[in-house]
């Protein structure tokens, strides 16, 4: 036994060192220097082996090395931004001395893009439409952050809630939180897991680690998956074996401009650091570091929701107004239901009790309307006029927190573990404060954003797991913190209506109405005199300065209770949410098994883990959310000169139906830069994560999640034991209402809601035509055409319940029997009676567009370009929904620049357009207008320090606007930056 061990042993040792020797034998030794056409050497130019992940850069003398394991023939790929791409083959085992000269590039159209078909291609012939920004176009940008740019393509949208949270989107259907288009970072999905969009680039890389972005306007979903409905933004950071050194930046600045009484001229700054490092060849890391910190855009819009509803016309303040940037006025109630309140205990009848609405708070002023009258004959008497109050609002810079501050860390290991395999690690973490506008506005505080990647890849392949983890820290609901400090100030907000009611009668009584004249004899001046009484009497009887000690008081008091408990929705305005999401996908492309086709495949696994803990999902049990998918794709040239390639995905969500998504694309290239292209997509949405679960108290309403649980859960639609309907859709209870609160009850208007209709999908069709052309070596063209159809809309429903009469309510109203609808119950609205319920339209919705870009090479440098886009809402809307398209039928960017101008100066500036246009969401409704802004930069290189300046402005002109409805004002920045860099060329 022990001969055979030995035995075992030699064999294993002879078949070891027969391996080693043999890849001793195998390796290639490759060394050399590059340099520009002057002779001057580069750094960080990228050597790479082609089809292996091996690499390197050169160093600070342009010198470079590499070892391969493989016998050559190789290829060596020679890429350097701003150079001409180069490939060279290696025929011997020892190359030394080998002297590469880049040439700088001068043509347009040269980019290489990977994410319009998931492997690489040209831009020129990619088969749906794309754009791209290298590093070169990044670091020369006219915008004073790199991701704001990204707003300088055609084709794109930006909304604006914060100084430093942004959102894109393209096609229409514009939104503050866009759950239409997705957004990648180094292959992950950057959606928030609860609120379910990308947040910008609050935890993205930085200016010194971003090395490019693709964007895919249009449906994306054959390839991508879920939610890349309207568009897909891939944004990739540097490899550290490729960008290797240390690099900084900072940038000082100020912004608000041009002080007013609520914004004063603020400093900014954004701190930046950069290291990077590889070890031969095998294994690299890097590490980065950024701050930022600025006042933030404030929210000024005196926009009133309700200005349609003043009931004594424009020029007169509205008693009902909700101003979207003030805060607290969002609780109302039309005076006339007080009337309905009884004389002492409701009984449970379901109506108002008179000792919470502030009338026995005012007995003692009872005396002033005479002898044994009272504000409650008045009101008996229909003197309370059908007129909505809303309680005092607050300037939003008293409630939200405008210090923005965003941190970062990213940190990546990379290690090679042969030629052709790379194993890599990636964390990103995004912390800080901000402002974001959805239903309502809310205060990020604290938010923060973490995601774990660990992947493995190879030259046709990777496989990745990544996870994408929410926390929600402080943040909460500004207008949440509003009501809060309102109730309080006057104790409760009933007794707030409950006084100024009696105040508005008493005014009226001293203008010598009589408790026994008609009602309507009241005048108009009258009326606007006692409801400005009845205000000045509020304020006066319940003093608050806003900004005091007091009111900060208040404020502060809205978060937590005197225990020092945190006040959590529904009790208070602060979420509570550690949701995550986790992810496994993969690609594999049989690029070298298949040689007469392109054919890859792919696939992943999503899981949702929702944990708000009651504060935004029906969550307190836990609650996961299972999706897979899977698609291939496969290209073929039938011509040199004509490709054509299509693509099939499968996914499924444990909540729906499974969905096929095709794409079929074909490019025609004639002369060889004039490329045609027709493509054929199709998209989809799941519901999100909120249409899904939501089941959140709003204190006016519950918002519910569409799956057929919550229609359970809340007995919806409800019957009555007798069978008669006791849901209504929201909108006619609201026209009622206003027909008993003006003497002519239209019982009739109501609409019963009858068909529960869970949420499902929604769907796109889209044709898309283009033509793309470079010109001369000059003139790069390209025209896009898209048509889309869109089907099963995810929208909300509001429906409200009324209460089965009982016993108490016959007894009250004899005209009732039990098992009636007790309709009186619907005159209040609350969370225990109205719901907001996901659903889908049953409109078909189509829109159309075009963009346009032409991009004009000058002489020594000089380059001029321009985009025009138009998008255009066809149709397929009726009166019961939102026509969100939000997005503006016209607009258009101007560039001009020269990077160098002379070896050390470069400029850049880009003038921007857009027309005015309706905007509807949950948040506001109503006009955007038009604005145009202009961006400029001057840069100058300080080779001896291996630095760069940067003089610029963005909105250089100061003109202040906003880019949706309830945004804040954007005004102007001015900014001096300095980026260091290493490996500067």
């Amino acid at each position: 036994m022990m001969e055979k061990i030995k035995q075992l042993r030699r064999n294993l040792l002879l078949i070891t060192l027969a391996f080693i020797s043999t890849q001793l034998i195998a390796q290639s030794t490759i060394s050399g220097k590059v340099a520009d056409e002057n002779g001057e050497e580069l750094i960080g130019v990228t050597i790479i082996v082609k089809g292996t992940v091996l690499g390197t850069v050169s160093d600070f003398d342009g010198n470079f090395s590499l070892t391969a394991s493989s016998e050559p023939p190789l290829t060596l790929v020679i890429s350097s931004v701003g150079f001409e791409r180069q490939e060279i083959e290696i025929t011997q085992n020892t190359t030394t001395d080998l002297n590469i000269s880049m040439v700088e590039s001068t043509m347009l159209g040269q980019e290489v893009v990977v994410s319009a078909s998931r492997v690489e291609e040209s831009i020129m012939q990619s088969p749906v439409s794309i754009e791209k920004m290298d590093i070169l176009a990044l670091q020369n940008t006219s915008s004073d952050d790199y991701y704001k740019a990204i707003m300088n393509l055609k084709g794109v949208d930006m909304t604006s809630s914060s100084i430093n949270f942004q959102i894109v989107n393209t096609r229409g259907f514009s939104s503050t939180g866009n759950t239409r288009f997705v957004q990648l970072t180094d292959g992950m999905d950057t959606q928030a897991p609860a609120l379910n969009f990308p947040i910008g680039n609050l935890n993205g890389p930085s200016v010194l680690d971003v090395e490019s972005l693709e964007l895919l306007p249009g449906a994306s979903s054959a390839l991508y998956g879920p939610n890349a409905f309207n568009g897909i933004l891939l944004v990739t950071s540097k490899n550290p074996f490729d960008y290797q050194g240390a690099s900084a930046y900072l940038k000082t600045g100020v912004n608000h401009i041009g002080s007013n009484a609520d914004q004063d001229m603020a400093p900014l700054f954004d701190v930046s650091a950069r290291y990077a490092k590889a070890f031969n060849n095998k294994f690299a890391f890097k590490v980065n570091l950024s701050y930022s910190k600025a006042d933030d855009w404030h929210g000024t819009s005196t926009h009133d929701r309700f200005a349609d509803n003043n009931p004594f016309g424009p020029g007169v303040r509205n008693i009902g107004a909700d101003i979207i940037h003030r805060m607290g006025d969002e609780a109302g109630l039309n005076l006339n239901i007080l009337r309905f309140s009884a004389t002492g205990d409701d009984n449970g009848n379901g109506v108002l009790d008179p000792d919470e609405l502030g009338w026995q708070t005012q007995a003692e002023r009872d005396g002033n309307f005479g002898p044994g009258l009272s504000a409650w004959n008045y009101a008996q008497n229909g003197w309370l006029p059908s007129q909505v109050v809303n309680t005092p609002g607050y300037e939003e810079k008293y409630i939200v927190d405008y210090g923005a501050e965003n941190i970062k860390f990213n940190t990546g290991l990379y290690y090679r573990l042969n030629d052709r395999l790379e194993l890599s690690y990636l964390f990103n973490g995004g912390y800080g404060t901000s402002v974001y506008t959805g239903a309502q506005r809310y205060s990020l505080s604290d938010f923060g954003i973490s995601q774990h990647r660990l992947q493995l890849r190879g030259d046709n392949f990777f496989v990745r797991a990544y996870t994408t983890r929410e926390r929600s820290g402080g943040s909460y609901i500004a207008e949440f913190s509003g009501v809060k400090i309102n109730e309080a100030r006057f104790g409760s907000l009933n007794n707030y209506f409950g006084a100024y009611a009696v105040e508005y009668l008493r005014h009226l009584n001293e203008a010598g109405y009589g408790v026994n004249d008609d009602p309507n004899s009241v005048t108009e001046a009258d009326q606007i005199a006692a409801h400005e009484a009845a205000n000045a009497f509020m304020e006066s009887a319940y003093p608050l300065e806003v900004g005091s000690e007091e009111f900060e008081e208040l404020r502060l008091g809205a978060f937590e209770d005197r225990r020092g408990n945190k006040l959590k929705v529904p009790d208070g305005p602060l979420f509570d949410d550690m949701s995550n999401l986790y992810q496994i996908d993969g690609q594999y492309d049989f690029k070298n098994q298949v040689d007469f086709m392109e054919l890859q495949v792919g696939g992943s696994y999503r899981v949702f883990e929702l944990r708000s803990n009651g504060t935004i999902f029906d969550d307190l049990g836990g609650v996961l959310i299972r999706e897979f998918g899977g698609y291939a794709q496969a290209g073929k040239n039938l011509t040199p000169d004509f490709k054509i390639s299509g693509s099939l995905r499968f996914d499924k969500n444990e909540n729906f139906d499974g969905q096929f998504n095709p794409r079929l694309s074909g490019v025609y290239t004639v002369g060889g830069n004039h490329n045609f292209r027709v493509s054929y997509q199709t998209g989809f949405r799941n519901p999100t994560t909120q249409g899904q679960y939501i089941d959140l108290d709003i204190l006016s309403s519950r918002l519910v999640g569409g799956l057929p649980e919550f229609y359970e859960k809340y007995g919806l639609p409800r019957t009555s034991s007798t069978g008669q309907p006791l849901s209504f859709t929201q909108g006619s209870v609201e026209e009622w209402r206003r027909s008993i609160f003006s003497g002519s009850e239209q019982r009739g208007a109501l609409e019963p809601y009858t068909i529960a209709q869970p949420v499902q999908p929604e769907k796109v069709k889209s044709m898309e035509l283009g033509y793309k052309a470079l010109v001369g070596n000059k003139l790069l063209t390209e025209v896009v055409y898209y048509y889309n159809r869109f089907s099963s809309f995810i929208t909300q429903v509001g429906v409200i319940l009324a209460d089965e009469a009982d016993a108490d309510h016959v007894a009250a109203d004899p005209s009732l029997t039990v098992g009636d609808p007790f309709y009186n119950s619907m005159l209040l609205g609350s969370s225990a009676n109205t719901f907001s319920i996901y659903t889908n339209l049953t409109d078909e919705v189509t829109t159309q567009g075009t963009a346009i870009g032409l991009t004009y090479s000058l002489s020594q440098g000089y380059q001029v370009g321009a985009n025009y886009n138009w998008n255009k809402f066809i149709g397929g809307y009726t009166s019961n929904t939102l026509n969100d398209f939000n997005t503006p039928e016209h607009k258009f960017n101007i560039n001009f620049g020269n990077r160098k101008v002379t070896d050390n100066l470069g400029f850049n500036i880009t003038y921007r357009w857009q027309e005015a246009f309706r905007w509807e969401s949950s948040f506001a409704r109503g006009e955007v207008p038009a604005y145009d802004n202009l961006d400029a930069q001057v840069t100058y290189r300080l080779p001896e320090l291996k630095s760069v300046l940067k003089l610029g402005g963005s909105n250089l002109m100061n003109k202040s606007f906003y880019q949706s409805l309830g945004g804040p004002n954007i005004g102007a920045i001015y900014y001096l930056s300095i980026t260091f860099d290493q490996a500067f060329n």
